[in-house]
């Protein structure tokens, strides 16, 4: 599977590359809605926030870059505007499931400190991810000379995985053994979406 390819697939296609654009922009927004859901009422400090007004904020960009692409279309995230869209609605939501078992069932966590350890890890896991995703699709914008940029996103999920790394120091102590659990977990996900992304892509109009 080489990412790289199927991106420059994508971004070869104005139609294709507006239902990525859009289909990132929905994972996104899922993100930011799931950091906001695990809020305590309370006890919420300012990196929470700054994640969550971070990943809407990408939604809302990445949603914004859609026009660029020449593609008319693609205002909501219905099923016919995003790709591989089942699989794209249902990645973070499956991790989570998978993580919160996991804390529950391994490590006894319950109520809000089951909330926020599932946000430590399904974020950090999203931030691994990310860290590999965004600069190559960068990259390829850069070299298909595209109106389109992630680099600001690009920098900014630099940032927040330094920050998860930091919280879940202080949280677990001894991360690293759980960051190696979800991020196997995340790269089953992954390789089953990009997989979904391929069959999507053959079965689009190939605009150029």
């Amino acid at each position: 599977m080489d990412l790289r390819q199927i991106i420059k697939q994508i971004v070869s296609s104005p139609e294709l590359h507006a239902k990525w654009l859009n289909s990132l922009s929905m994972m996104e927004n899922t993100g930011a809605r799931k950091i906001s859901a695990c809020e305590h009422d309370q006890l919420v400090d300012e990196i929470v926030l700054k994640h969550a007004a971070e990943e809407a904020r990408h939604a809302y960009y990445l949603k914004s870059q859609i026009k660029k692409t020449g593609f008319q279309g693609c205002q909501t995230y219905q099923v016919h505007e995003l790709l591989a869209p089942v699989q794209s609605s249902q990645y973070l939501h499956t991790l989570d499931t998978f993580i919160s078992r996991y804390l529950k069932n391994e490590l006894g966590f319950s109520g809000n400190e089951l909330r926020y350890a599932a946000y430590l890890l399904v974020t950090y896991a999203i931030e691994v991810r990310a860290d590999e995703l965004y600069p190559i699709y960068e990259e390829v914008l850069r070299e298909t000379d595209s109106k389109i940029s992630v680099r600001m996103i690009v920098v900014e999920e630099q940032g927040h995985l330094e920050e998860m790394i930091m919280q879940m120091d202080k949280f677990f102590g001894d991360w690293k053994q759980h960051a190696l659990f979800v991020e196997s977990l995340e790269q089953k996900l992954f390789v089953k979406w990009i997989s979904a992304i391929q069959n999507s892509i053959q079965n689009e109009p190939q605009l150029v």
